[in-house]
């Protein structure tokens, strides 16, 4: 009828070693998800800007929908794309995907 009581361990050294040995795993993965997913991602958006900014009358351009055109008239945050002839619509300029040439 002897009982015995166990008692937990002190947190020592040891186990600190294993809560940084869990993390570097996590660490691992999220340099990698930088690399392969997020810097490319801000290079392509960087990229982007530049030609939005570069946009001027004359260019052929196409749209996220699509639709080519030719610019006839560039504002502050939309162009003006002739698509045929007498036909013209306002796209706003996020919504261009590329430059086709003059």
């Amino acid at each position: 009828m002897f009982i015995n009581y166990a008692y937990a361990a002190d947190a020592g050294p040891s186990s600190m070693l294993q809560s940084a040995a869990g993390i570097f795993p996590l660490v691992i993965i999220f340099v990698i998800f930088y690399f392969l997913l997020i810097r490319p991602q801000q290079k392509k958006g960087q990229e982007h800007k530049q030609m939005l900014s570069k946009l001027e009358k004359g260019d052929m351009v196409v749209t996220s929908g699509g639709i080519c055109g030719k610019i006839t008239g560039v504002a502050e945050d939309s162009v003006t794309v002739e698509i045929a002839d007498n036909v013209r619509v306002k796209v706003i300029k996020e919504y261009i995907l590329t430059i086709k040439g003059k």
